[in-house]
């Protein structure tokens, strides 16, 4: 399934302000409200349904990731990708985003359907364990201080090296074969990034 608009309107939670319903929305609202009312996020940490664009062949391509948390200084520590299918068949896609969003590697990448999720360390593509013993689904996602601390350890382990040319070709080519395939069956635009026109 992908996102279509539903033809209505509602008011965006992080930041008041009217956008489009879309099949996709009730989701990334109840999302971001998770993150600020029970897992302490600042409301302003946040940015819903940010695009990433990257290149094939020289053309930009791209999607939108869903929600992406961010330090004071905008630097990305965390984003989150809504998948509406089994979540860990989402796993390598979100590793992926995490991967090629700018100003990354982003250290915590997220695949949930808001039931279920998968919370990775993107360095390895592993899946992180939660502080708390027995969390599972979305009660796994860490909370705001919990990320830092993941964030901390994963900088001081990997130095948060941008990506080397050849490693960002080949995680653009996985990350095009994955939304090739849901572009291949979606039966409009309205889930792409729109590429940059030439002016």
């Amino acid at each position: 399934m992908h996102e279509v608009s539903l033809g209505g309107m509602l008011t965006d939670y992080l930041t008041g302000q009217a956008i489009e319903e879309t099949t996709y929305e009730e989701f990334r609202q109840a999302l971001a409200k998770f993150l600020v009312e029970e897992k302490g996020f600042p409301r302003d940490s946040l940015r819903a349904k940010v695009p990433l664009v990257f290149q094939i062949d020289g053309q930009d391509t791209g999607r939108h990731v869903d929600l992406v948390a961010s330090d004071a200084s905008g630097r990305p520590l965390l984003l989150v990708i809504f998948c509406a299918g089994d979540v860990g068949s989402f796993e390598r896609e979100t590793v992926s985003c995490a991967r090629l969003f700018p100003g990354g590697p982003v250290p915590v990448a997220i695949a949930t359907d808001s039931i279920g999720a998968s919370v990775l360390d993107t360095a390895t593509g592993d899946a992180l364990s939660h502080p708390q013993s027995g969390a599972a689904g979305v009660r796994a996602i860490p909370t705001w201080n919990e990320l830092q601390a993941l964030v901390a350890a994963s900088d001081a382990r990997t130095l948060r090296q941008p990506l080397s040319e050849e490693r960002r070709r080949k995680e653009e080519r996985i990350l095009h074969a994955y939304n090739g395939f849901l572009y291949g069956t979606c039966c409009s635009e309205s889930c792409r990034v729109p590429p940059k026109r030439e002016s």
